[in-house]
């Protein structure tokens, strides 16, 4: 722009210079050729000086238009480009928010709304209900079974703590039976030894060796009967392991069912308001089916300035924004992050600039502004508006602030 400015100035220099030429020429150009005298009377001399009315050869004169358009031109030039040293904008902005969708994570017939078309909610606030009973008869039936596995464990221990008191009794048992072969070999001895020396009965000894024989038989059978006990002891165990195994299983599936419960009753994360509703009390809802978008509170700017614009655009500077919706109103703000890629370079279709005939284009980058107030034009402002941004890349002098202010670009 401010070349043009020059080369148009250049142009009407030139043109004034000609036109004082011009009218020099014309000014010093002698006038029509005198007839010729008679014999008798001599040729008058031509006038010495300039013709009436000439200008002097020495003097040039600018029109007063010229004056004009070069002040117009002047000043459209500091209109256009001055700005451009302190700020830069765009008209290419828009509004954003983390809008959510509100899905429900069980099925069931809605039994309270809570909110309507456009409410306000606050962080924590009961959104929506759905019918309970199903999952209440769910989780005390989950509660009922992680009962019966905890008595099944109970039940299993207290055979542990039985089947010791076996193995105790075995053991004595084994004991007793020592003892007592012990006693049949001492007596089938000296019965024996009656019978060779003449004094006992061959019947006394027979029956002290079918005596010893009873004895080892009995001990036999309960050292048998302690490996038993024993062994069982490893069925118990395993028993128990399982038992734990069942209450961990049932634990879940209580802990499950108390979460499906929860499901019936939808909170609110942040602060924000309803929009997009599509659901009514008493309709039946699945798992993922959007009922309304929860749109928060607190918005952002999404600036797409061109790539041409963003050389001293720096994180943390200043933002001043117009929204298109409340054009007497400014939000403050400040660049919060330059987004790693051109918007073109995410589409759908991204370019292939390597085949075909390539025309450059002026990308744009997606810069996010965060708003800081005022906070009632916050609360004002819905995602997808319209805003011009304008970022001040630098602090103008003071003398300048006055000039800025008049043609609408200084900050307030």
């Amino acid at each position: 722009m401010t070349e043009q400015i020059l080369t148009l100035l250049s142009s009407v220099s030139s043109l004034a210079s000609s036109k004082d030429t011009l009218d020099r020429v014309t000014a010093e150009r002698p006038g029509p050729v005198p007839p010729l005298p008679s014999p008798a009377v001599a040729p008058a001399l031509p006038p010495k000086g300039p013709a009436p009315g000439a200008k002097s050869p020495g003097r040039r004169w600018i029109p007063i238009w010229a004056i004009g358009l070069v002040g117009v031109l002047a000043l459209a030039a500091a209109y256009v480009d001055v700005p451009r040293l302190y700020f830069v904008e765009t008209d290419d902005a828009y509004v954003q928010a983390d809008t959510v969708s509100v899905v429900p994570k069980v099925a069931g017939y809605v039994t309270a709304l809570h909110v309507t078309d456009n409410t306000h909610f606050k962080a924590n606030e009961l959104l929506v209900e759905i019918d309970p009973r199903d999952f209440e008869d769910a989780l005390r039936s989950a509660e009922a079974t992680l009962q019966s596995a905890e008595a099944s464990k109970a039940n299993v221990l207290e055979q542990l703590s039985e089947q010791t008191h076996v193995i105790m009794a075995a053991q004595a048992a084994i004991e007793s039976d020592r003892a007592t072969r012990e006693f049949a070999q001492q007596q089938l001895a000296r019965y024996t030894r009656l019978a060779n020396d003449g004094f006992g009965t061959r019947e006394r000894q027979e029956q002290a060796v079918s005596n010893i024989g009873q004895r080892k038989a009995n001990l036999q059978r309960d050292l048998a009967g302690l490996a038993a006990a024993q062994a069982q002891v490893g069925v118990l165990q395993s028993q128990a392991q399982q038992a734990d195994g069942v209450i961990a299983g049932a634990q879940a599936a209580v802990a499950q069912a108390r979460l499906n419960l929860s499901y019936t009753k939808i909170y609110a994360i942040v602060d924000g308001s309803v929009a997009n509703r599509t659901v009514q009390a008493g309709n039946y809802v699945q798992p993922g089916q959007t009922l309304f978008s929860a749109v928060p509170t607190e918005a952002y700017i999404i600036a797409n300035f061109e790539e041409t614009q963003l050389e001293n655009m720096r994180v943390g500077q200043p933002v001043r924004v117009r929204v298109d919706a409340f054009p007497n109103q400014r939000l403050d703000g400040h660049i919060d992050s330059f987004q790693r890629g051109t918007g073109s370079n995410f589409a759908l279709l991204p370019p292939e600039n390597a085949t075909g005939n390539f025309v450059k284009v002026v990308q744009r980058v997606p810069v996010k502004i965060i708003l800081e107030g005022p906070t009632g034009t916050l609360h004002s402002i819905s995602p997808g508006m319209s805003v011009e941004p304008t970022v001040t890349i630098a602090p103008p002098p003071s003398w300048l602030v006055p000039f800025l202010s008049l043609i609408g670009d200084a900050p307030e």
